[in-house]
């Protein structure tokens, strides 16, 4: 049996100390009571039938994102044997329908696993978020994603994220971003939910094909919340999330990053990408040279061109790498549309 380490753990946070202490520092840690005083969260704690039926009062009748996995699945949302496509099925369907479903579902020994996945509350759900307001995300949407037993392998997000369980019991694995070559991530263009994901099966390693998963192992943190308890997970940190409950449902907010509402253009996985596509061909001399390039200019490595006092450049000729007008990010922009339909 894995010896998981443990997540810090804190309880009424202000906004200053989590946005000021807490999630500068980009570590993981566990928000005990995150929404305890939620209406949600105590519709929940009574029983499913109060959790659905306390949602079905804010529902418009629009049609939502749903997935579905057959028992052979095991529960767990990933590819297919071969990897030419997902183990389930998606489409989309009517909250209080999916939410019948649910509820039928937990008479059963043999079922499927459903989700509803990253469902925009204001479109689905409106007055939802007003009745159970979070004190650190006065203003920003959550996400809502409901289901029954369910894993999702690991993966990242490119984003601060911080996820609340409102419904049923999650377990949460998280790997630091250090260990990501110890986790066997599978391809960056086609995953089964929309971010790469490692490749090992968490609950029955294949230690011979991935032998460097053990050392991930090692690092490896591990927590279970319950209704109302929340968990901030820093941007790039592998997170294996396992749903324990017939009922599960969780609300999550992605702010600072690639995922957020207000997310930047291009993103760094963009730039991921298109840095793969620039430098596929050189040779391996070639890549540690550029290295350099990245630990200097973007990562300031060693002396750093852009902070006083250890700025050498002048203020006035950083340019990118400086402060940078809306104009001028307007025209690197305009530059790389031009180059890249070449």
């Amino acid at each position: 049996m894995t010896a998981y380490k443990t997540i810090a753990e804190f309880s009424d946070l202000s906004p200053e100390q989590f946005f000021e202490e807490i999630a500068p520092a980009q570590k993981p840690v566990v928000i005990r009571g995150f929404a305890k005083n939620w209406p949600l969260v105590a519709a929940a704690k009574h029983s499913p039938k109060d959790f659905v039926t306390y949602l079905n009062q804010f529902y418009t009748g629009k049609k939502t994102k749903m997935v579905v996995a057959p028992p052979a699945a095991n529960k767990r949302f990933y590819y297919n044997d071969d990897m030419t496509d997902v183990n389930y099925v998606s489409g989309e369907e009517r909250v209080d329908l999916f939410l019948g479903r649910l509820l039928e579902l937990m008479d059963r020994e043999v079922y499927p696993a459903i989700s509803m996945q990253n469902t925009l509350t204001s479109e689905i759900l409106p007055g939802l978020v007003s009745k159970n307001r979070s004190e650190l995300f006065p203003e920003l949407e959550p996400r809502l994603w409901i289901g029954n037993e369910g894993i999702v392998s690991a993966h990242y997000d490119g984003s601060d994220n911080v996820a609340c369980v409102v419904a049923g019991r999650r377990r949460f694995v998280l790997f630091p971003p250090e260990q990501t070559c110890n986790l066997y991530p599978g391809p960056l263009n086609f995953t089964p939910a929309g971010a790469p994901t490692s490749l090992v099966d968490l609950n029955s390693p294949d230690f011979v094909r991935y032998p460097l998963f053990k050392t991930a192992l090692s690092e490896a943190y591990s927590v279970e919340l319950g209704p109302g308890d929340g968990i901030f997970i820093p941007m790039l940190w592998w997170h294996h999330i396992e749903s324990l409950a017939k009922v599960n449902a969780l609300v999550n907010y992605w702010w600072n990053g690639s995922s957020a509402p207000d997310s930047v253009s291009p993103s760094p996985i963009d730039s991921l990408n298109l840095a793969l596509l620039a430098m596929r061909d050189l040779s391996p001399k070639q890549r540690d040279a550029w290295r350099c390039m990245f630990d200097h200019y973007l990562f300031h490595q060693g002396s750093d061109p852009t902070s006083h006092p250890k700025a050498y450049i002048p203020e006035h000729q950083l340019h990118i790498l400086g402060d940078l007008s809306p104009e001028y990010v307007k025209s690197i922009k305009d530059y790389f549309i031009k180059k890249l339909q070449k």
